[in-house]
């Protein structure tokens, strides 16, 4: 598996790439399929047109075995993670008094949408995780009966903390509370589960552990909450016949395409496809526990060395494949500045240094981006 693994990711000697939290480099494989599609579209236009769509209609099967969504209906395709947080924000028809509770350490996108709403009389509570016993504890202390929902990132995008989505999931589900989960940080590197976990939303762009584009992203509704959103955005192809032009009246598509209103991005379905056959090739579990295993030496290493600290310790329960540390003796800004001329892809995060390897990593590799931080 090493030798495909490094085949797919034919990365320049120069570079090592510990970026995944941000922003992933492309398989091979996947390069070559957006190649492929560009040619056949500079040669002969849109002539194969239904096979493209059979390619849209393979990428949702794909992303339903990623989640383990119990249909291929809950899931649709978007553009990116914040505009499928807008659609719930927006589609739920909120009461003055309301309040979703999340955490304080969440990325913009999982805040700014929620709080934008405190002009419906709607307020947004953060827990603090170091304010309880477990992170899980810290945002049910913030719930009360006018809690309308919980929404938090699998993973935290700059502390690497992975929460128990089975844990949160159940709190909410026996108070009637709603479940929505922002799973960019995870999802292409950690196994998920929609129905262990009784999400009722979960959203995450591909351009990060599951190493597609910018661009496009999937939004998982489940099917007894779907009716709830009031839509936001309408199009040809968000009717239950879309292929049907002439079709009036209309009526909304009773699955989750109601929220792809209209014309997909056919060049990025065709890339994220082809990176996620990557992905289930190898095996989801596989690839967690090769991620896991290089964010583990990476951690050993760091805690282990005299001028460098983890900024995230304890519970193995709670820790990701993003490793966040910070050295004793060089300043985090020019520790940065220098792994980036050394071609060591990273990023500066949660006060410290994030490392974000996935599975296809070798030791050489992390060895040769800690031989700048362990000094």
């Amino acid at each position: 598996m090493q030798q495909h693994k490094h085949l797919e990711f034919p990365h320049d000697d120069t570079i090592t790439y510990l970026n995944h939290a941000a922003v992933a480099p492309l398989p091979l494989r996947t390069g070559q399929a957006i190649t492929k599609f560009a040619n056949e579209n500079v040669e002969r236009g849109s002539q194969h047109y239904p096979a493209w769509l059979k390619t849209e209609q393979h990428l949702h099967h794909q992303l339903q075995q990623l989640l383990n969504a119990p249909s291929v209906d809950d899931i649709a395709l978007v553009k990116n993670t914040s505009e499928a947080l807008s659609m719930v924000a927006y589609g739920i028809q909120w009461q003055t008094g309301d309040n979703i509770v999340s955490s304080n350490q969440e990325f913009p996108s999982n805040r700014i949408v929620w709080q934008s709403l405190s002009r419906f009389g709607v307020s947004f509570r953060e827990a603090d995780f170091a304010s309880s016993s477990t992170p899980e504890q810290a945002l049910f202390d913030c719930v009360d009966r006018h809690t309308r929902m919980i929404t938090i990132s699998s993973v935290q995008f700059s502390s690497g903390i992975r929460l128990d989505l089975e844990v949160i999931g159940a709190f909410c589900k026996q108070r009637g509370i709603l479940f929505c989960i922002d799973a960019i940080q995870s999802l292409g590197v950690l196994r998920f589960d929609v129905q262990a976990c009784q999400a009722d939303f979960v959203m995450a762009d591909g351009h990060k552990w599951m190493l597609g584009p910018e661009g496009l992203g999937v939004f998982y509704t489940s099917a007894t909450v779907r009716d709830q959103l009031q839509l936001t955005q309408y199009g040809w192809h968000m009717i239950e016949q879309c292929g049907n032009y002439d079709n009036t009246p209309w009526v909304i598509a009773k699955s989750a395409r109601r929220f792809e209103c209209g014309s997909s991005n056919m060049l990025g379905i065709h890339a994220l496809s082809a990176s996620l056959s990557l992905l289930l090739e190898t095996g989801i579990v596989q690839v967690e526990q090769a991620a896991m295993e290089c964010a583990c030496y990476l951690r050993k290493r760091i805690e282990s060395h005299h001028n460098t600290d983890l900024v995230v310790t304890g519970d193995e329960q709670l820790q990701s494949p993003i490793v966040v540390f910070r050295h004793r003796t060089i300043d985090t800004k020019q520790l940065y500045r220098h792994l980036q001329e050394e071609g060591v892809i990273c990023a500066p995060r949660g006060g410290g240094i994030r490392f974000s390897p996935h599975f296809y990593h070798t030791r050489e590799q992390l060895d040769r981006a800690l031989s700048f931080v362990l000094v």
